[in-house]
């Protein structure tokens, strides 16, 4: 599983010029999965994401959580993360899970953002032709991967 985590000001996920999802003050994550992703993938990711010490305390130093602002989160799908760029010019997507394995992975992934923060995430609509807007805060991205944590 792989995530792009974006400290935002605001984000919004917008299908055929409506707006579907939006949030203020917390991050925008666009996941993306493969075959071989668990549960435990989520779990680590989950907890890694919400716990992250990327907010600003009162010294304005990077030592608050999401969990620690009552931020909000907007959780996109991006089967584009898993994206091969070794040969030619056209990326190949191989590696990125089909939507019968990425659906209940997502729909697993935003379960569990709603249950470590007590709150529902916004979501964009898998597969839909999606336009996401934000404003980074920072900026702060922060790319993560499942497979490169240590045990």
């Amino acid at each position: 599983m792989r995530v792009v985590i974006q400290r935002v000001i605001e984000a919004a996920v917008t299908i055929e010029e409506r707006v579907v999802s939006s949030v203020s003050n917390g991050l925008l994550i666009l996941a993306g999965f493969e075959d071989e992703d668990s549960n435990e993938d989520i779990d680590y990711i989950a907890n890694k994401i919400v716990n992250l010490r990327i907010f600003d305390d009162d010294n304005g130093v990077m030592n608050r959580s999401v969990l620690d602002i009552n931020g909000e989160i907007l959780i996109v799908s991006q089967f584009t993360l898993h994206a091969q760029t070794r040969k030619g010019n056209r990326p190949s997507y191989i590696r990125a899970a089909k939507p019968e394995i990425s659906v209940p992975l997502y729909n697993k992934f935003v379960e569990s953002i709603e249950q470590i923060t007590g709150k529902k995430p916004g979501t964009g609509v898998f597969g839909a032709d999606m336009k996401v807007s934000l404003i980074n805060d920072g900026p702060v991205t922060i790319w993560m991967d499942s497979k490169e944590r240590q045990y």
